[in-house]
């Protein structure tokens, strides 16, 4: 016979054991320590490779500060990149991969508008949510057709607005435009005709370019040969910077303006007499040094700007983007509900589509309706003074 305080000794440590057994497997679920895999497909090399390798250089920083703030509630994100060598078909091949690859829950894709557009069917295919830098509304209208796919970019209609105010602001009546001739390009041309229309600003002539062609002698002369008060520059910012010291060796003594796309570096080329008579339309963060920290977002985005700089030695306009991009995956990862250490990119992409964010770039909203996620007011003008970006008035 069994002593009767042996028997309850042993009967307590039964209860115990099966206590902690229960509590295992069905108190609470463990932490989930699996990595945040993204996909990045650049334009590392070709004719983008100065925008893709900018765009490489933030996500790089970006993530390794998500990685080291404890943010991440025990995980680390991991990027996977790929070079499309500026080219669609190469970029179409890097996120059929990306797709193929269960272990990504999202992709970034670089600048290239048509590479975003061609990547459309196989974003929708391989269900895989996706966030491009480029900024044709073509990216992600209509909408039904590409609920995978979200953007965070400058848009053209926007741009535009911000840009004729400005031309209207300080009475340029007469202007000319030099643009792509790609989808953003055009979209922006008809963007600008709208408010030139509204503002009664006389449109005298304008130039479509490739977006490879360097030697802008021919175009711009015939820009300025009218003597307009101003010239629009609605290309990538290589050749804006090309076509602005163009017009100065042709002694244009009118006015530039800069697309958001144009925007690039923090400094600027050529003679400061041009550089006086620059105009961007671009987000505050170009000239973070005049704005005010008075919120936790402002002071964020002057940390960015002195973190980006202080690594790379200059700060690129474009930067932001890429970063408010980890940011938003990163965001949809840890709200997501569905299986722990599992991917789920169904679950991500539902996320994305409700966010919000106060970015680097500046406010950033996604509705079902609206996948392009950059704000209109997050776009100001900013001036050229000594040699660089400046908030303007």
């Amino acid at each position: 016979m069994i002593p009767i305080r042996t028997a309850t000794i042993a009967a307590l440590a039964s209860a115990v054991l099966a206590t902690t057994l229960t509590g295992c497997q069905f108190g609470a679920a463990e932490e989930d320590t699996s990595p945040i895999v993204i996909g990045a497909d650049l334009e590392l090399s070709g004719a983008a490779a100065p925008v893709g390798q900018a765009y490489q250089r933030a996500l790089e920083l970006k993530v390794e500060q998500l990685n080291a703030s404890g943010a991440l509630n025990g995980r680390r994100i991991e990027l996977r990149i790929k070079d499309n060598r500026s080219d669609a078909a190469e970029s179409l091949r890097n996120v059929g991969e990306f797709g193929n690859d269960g272990g990504i829950s999202a992709v970034v894709m670089g600048g290239c508008n048509e590479c975003a557009v061609g990547a459309v069917r196989t974003i929708n295919e391989r269900r895989v949510p996706t966030i491009a830098l480029a900024a044709s509304s073509e990216v992600v209208n209509p909408v039904v057709d590409r609920r995978y796919v979200f953007q965070l970019a400058p848009g053209a209609g926007a741009s535009a607005s911000v840009l004729v105010d400005e031309l209207r602001r300080a009475r340029n009546r007469t202007v000319a435009v030099l643009h792509s001739d790609d989808s953003y390009g055009r979209e922006g041309l008809t963007a600008l005709r709208r408010e030139l229309d509204k503002a009664n600003i006389d449109l005298q002539r304008r130039i479509a370019i490739g977006s490879t062609v360097t030697d802008l002698a021919q175009p711009v002369q015939q820009l300025v040969s009218g003597n307009p008060d101003a010239v629009i520059l609605w290309t990538n910012a290589e050749q804006a910077t090309i076509a602005a010291n163009t017009a100065q060796q042709a002694n244009f003594d009118g006015n530039l303006y800069f697309d958001a796309v144009a925007g690039g570096e923090l400094f600027l080329g050529g003679s400061g007499r041009a550089n006086a008579r620059s105009t961007l339309v671009f987000t505050q963060t170009m000239a973070i040094d005049d704005v005010i920290a008075t919120t936790p977002a402002k002071a964020a985005r002057r940390q960015w700007f002195q973190d980006y700089t202080a690594r790379y030695g200059s700060y690129h306009g474009f930067s932001s983007f890429a970063a408010d991009a980890v940011q938003l995956i990163a965001d949809a990862e840890l709200r997501r509900s569905g299986p722990t250490g599992q991917v789920d990119r169904d679950g991500i992409r539902d996320v994305l589509e409700t966010a919000q964010l106060d970015g680097l770039s500046g406010p950033i909203r996604i509705t079902p309706d609206n996948h392009s996620a950059l704000m209109p007011q997050a776009l100001t003008t900013l001036v050229a003074r000594g040699g660089r970006w400046r908030l303007a008035g």
